[in-house]
C-alpha cells in the first residue's frame, strides 16, 4: 500500500534562509567536510588544481597558461606544470519525513526546521562546484525519493520540489525506516563525502549500525530536530495522545507529577542513547528546536 505524503497542518516553513549567518555556516561546513584548504579531495587524471603532478617539456596543444617560467628559464626549453585536479565534494542529505516530523508546539513544526536545514546544507554544498543528493526516509518506499548527486540550480530546484511534498501521514504502514535508508545509502555512496542526516531520531530501528559503517568512508553530521513538548509534559489534565508513527492512542493524566516525571526520565534516557550512538560514530551532533533560532544554532553546531 502506498503512503500518501501530506502537507502537515500548521506548516509555517523554515523562515528566512540567508544573510551573514549562512556565510559563516558555509565556512564551517567547508571545514567540516573537506578541510580548511582546497585540494584535499582528488580526482583521477590531470587538470587544474593546487597539487603539482608533473613538470614536463611543452608540446603543441598544451595550454600556454600552464607554462612554468622558472623551469623554462633554467632549461632554456619551454616547460608546463600539470596539476592533480580537485574533486568536488558530494554531500548526501538523508531527510526523515516520518509522521513524527509533523509535530510542533512552538514557532514551527519539526518538519519546517528540517526543511530549512536541508535547504541551507544543499545550497552551501553546491556553491564551490560540489554536488548534493537527497534521500528521504520514513514513508512508503514509493515516496522515499532518491535524488542522484547533481550541482547547480537544477539540483536545488529538484530538492525544493521534494521538500514541498510534505511528510508521511499519521499511522502510515510499510514505511522505510532510517536503518534501511542508511544501508541503501552505503551501497550507493562509494566515494568519500559528507553525509548529513536530518531527523528527530525517534525511529526505533537499529540505525546506529549502518551509520557506523557509513562513518568509515564519510564524515557524518547529525541534525537532531526536536520540540519542547517532547522533553516534558505540561500539567494539562487528562489528555488523549496519539503516536503519529504507529497511530496508537493512549489516555494520559498529565496532572500527575509521577506521570510527568516518568515521561521526562524516559525522554532523557532516549536522548542519552541517541547522543551515545552518535558519539560512537564520531558524528557532529547538532540539536535544533522548534522554539529557537534554528539557523544560528545550525551555525554554532557546525563550528
Amino acid at each position: 500500500m502506498e503512503t500518501t505524503l501530506i502537507d502537515p497542518p500548521g506548516r509555517q516553513g523554515p523562515g528566512t534562509v540567508g544573510g551573514p549567518v549562512v556565510g559563516a555556516i558555509e565556512l564551517a561546513l567547508t571545514r567540516r567536510s573537506g578541510g580548511v584548504l582546497p585540494g584535499e579531495y582528488q580526482a583521477a587524471g590531470l587538470g587544474s588544481g593546487t597539487e603539482l603532478s608533473q613538470l614536463r617539456p611543452y608540446v603543441e596543444g598544451d595550454d600556454v597558461r600552464h607554462l612554468d617560467a622558472a623551469a623554462t628559464a633554467r632549461t632554456g626549453e619551454a616547460h608546463v606544470r600539470l596539476h592533480v585536479p580537485e574533486r568536488s565534494l558530494t554531500t548526501w542529505v538523508v531527510l526523515d519525513i516520518s509522521p513524527s516530523m509533523a509535530f510542533g508546539t512552538a514557532d514551527r513544526l519539526k518538519s519546517d526546521v528540517a526543511e530549512g536545514a536541508v535547504r541551507v546544507v544543499s545550497r552551501l554544498s553546491v556553491r564551490r562546484g560540489g554536488r548534493v543528493s537527497l534521500l528521504r526516509c520514513g514513508a512508503h518506499p514509493t515516496s522515499t525519493t532518491l535524488l542522484p548527486p547533481a550541482g547547480g540550480r537544477p539540483a536545488l530546484g529538484a530538492i525544493d520540489r521534494a521538500l514541498s511534498e510534505g511528510v508521511a501521514a499519521d499511522g502510515a504502514p510499510d514505511r522505510e525506516d532510517l536503518e534501511t535508508a542508511l544501508g541503501r545509502l552505503h551501497r550507493i555512496a562509494r566515494r568519500p563525502g559528507l553525509v548529513a542526516v536530518v531527523s528527530d531520531f525517534r525511529d526505533p530501528s537499529a540505525w546506529a549500525r549502518p551509520l557506523s559503517v557509513l562513518s568509515r568512508r564519510h564524515r557524518i553530521v547529525a541534525i537532531d530536530v526536536s520540540d519542547p513538548r517532547e522533553h516534558e509534559l505540561p500539567d494539562a489534565g487528562l489528555v488523549m495522545m496519539i503516536d503519529p508513527n504507529s497511530g496508537q492512542t493512549v489516555e494520559v493524566d498529565t496532572s500527575s507529577p509521577r506521570v510527568r516525571d516518568a515521561f521526562a526520565a524516559a525522554e532523557t534516557e532516549r536522548r542519552d542513547q541517541v547522543h551515545a550512538a552518535l558519539r560512537r560514530v564520531q558524528a557532529r551532533h547538532i540539536d535544533l528546536s522548534t522554539d529557537s533560532e534554528w539557523l544560528r544554532d545550525l551555525g554554532r553546531g557546525l563550528r
